[in-house]
């Protein structure tokens, strides 16, 4: 999978609420090939009452979303890029196809 968590993504397909925005990568689910970015595709969780929480409720989170669905957003040109792969300096690297950005240190 060529995005970690901690990336700049942008969502390219989806709904129409979320398609377009950027945010930032908080979980990985390789198994699942989703990925979990940072206020997109919000859904209501019902909570069940608890010790720590008595009342119970709702809470609202993000959810998964297939990793097809997002672009990485190239750090020099602010838009969105495939991703390859180079070898510098005996390491394998993420390279962004727009500028050639290295985005691995």
């Amino acid at each position: 999978m060529r995005i970690k968590t901690g990336d700049l993504v942008q969502v390219i397909t989806g709904k129409k609420e979320n398609k377009g925005k950027q945010g930032k990568v908080l979980k990985v689910l390789r198994k699942e090939n989703r990925v979990v970015v940072e206020g997109v595709n919000m859904i209501t969780k019902h909570l069940r009452p608890t010790n720590t929480n008595p009342d119970g409720g709702t809470q609202v989170v993000e959810g998964p979303i297939h990793v097809s669905n997002v672009m990485l957003v190239d750090p020099k040109t602010k838009g969105p890029t495939r991703v390859g792969f180079e070898f510098k300096d005996d390491k394998k690297v993420r390279v962004t196809k727009k500028s050639g950005s290295v985005l691995d240190k």
